[in-house]
């Protein structure tokens, strides 16, 4: 449940010249204007990295790659019976109910699983009932107020979509913001082609127009070798201009964060590569 914002926000920022009045969570830096608080929820429970420590899923320190670089699943061409063939292959190597299946005229159905690893918070609409001024005949009648909770998705959320050969992977993002009611501007994401290699994390931005389920099938159904997530879509320059102070104290709050994260992940790996070399010194004899 998420905590009112009320409860938890100090005053951080001053009304003064070319100051724009703002409040900030105690607990997990958010920030937004003062006018708005009574219109934000903030799944906020303590301190920030609460919680937060590593369950040792992410050994490896991920590496993005440029979006116009077609990945090698992108690049196979396919014909009907090598479809039908790849399908056969894909279904016998699963241990779920999530087949694919061949339709009639030549496209295909099934399943992707998403892990969303968004490191913003994310808004989904609330609606709360207040009694009308004027009463009817039935008594007072409710109207709803639209309001906006904001809060961070859980570490490590999935969510499996029934999709077509064909669904783009904007299409795929859509269907994900709808399945979370989230209500920002779909542009502000994007979906990532994920694969390990050599105990390196490789990231890949999809294309609007690329085809998920058609390079699960390609790649097979091994998590390792291809997987989707969803994260931030990173757009290049930006007007830092057209935002207000509390936003950019708010960005520059993520991007702390953010550097803090890309550092421990980078020292963990060569924590690593320390000890494997340790290791391997130790059993050699001297001389």
């Amino acid at each position: 449940m998420g905590i009112p914002a009320s409860q938890y926000w100090a005053h951080t920022l001053g009304t003064g010249i070319s100051l724009t009045p703002g409040i900030r969570c105690s607990h997990c830096s958010f920030t937004c204007h003062y006018r708005c608080r009574a219109l934000v929820r903030l799944d906020c429970s303590g301190p920030p990295g609460a919680g937060d420590e590593d369950d040792g899923t992410e050994q490896a320190l991920e590496k993005d790659t440029n979006v116009d670089e077609p990945s090698e699943w992108e690049k196979t061409e396919l014909d009907q019976a090598q479809v039908e063939q790849r399908i056969k292959e894909y279904n016998s190597q699963i241990n779920s109910n999530l087949f694919m299946s061949l339709n009639k005229d030549g496209s295909y159905t099934g399943f992707i699983k998403v892990q969303l690893k968004l490191v913003r918070p994310v808004s989904v609409p609330a609606t709360k009932r207040v009694p009308s001024l004027q009463a009817g005949r039935s008594g007072l009648r409710a109207q709803g107020v639209k309001r906006r909770t904001s809060f961070y998705l859980p570490k490590g959320t999935v969510k499996h979509l029934h999709i077509l050969s064909h669904t783009r992977a904007s299409e795929v993002i859509d269907a994900l913001l709808r399945k979370f009611t989230v209500v920002d501007n779909p542009r502000k994401f994007a979906l990532f082609e994920r694969s390990e290699k050599d105990e390196q994390v490789y990231l890949r931005k999809l294309a609007d127009e690329e085809q998920p389920l058609r390079l699960r099938l390609l790649a097979g159904p091994s998590e390792k070798v291809l997987s989707f997530v969803l994260k931030e879509n990173e757009t290049g320059e930006v007007n830092w201009d057209a935002f207000t102070l509390p936003e950019l104290h708010n960005f520059l709050r993520i991007l702390q964060r953010e550097e803090e994260e890309h550092v421990r992940q980078l020292r963990h790996r060569y924590a690593r590569c320390r000890q494997k070399m340790q290791e391997a010194l130790a059993t050699r004899m001297p001389g």
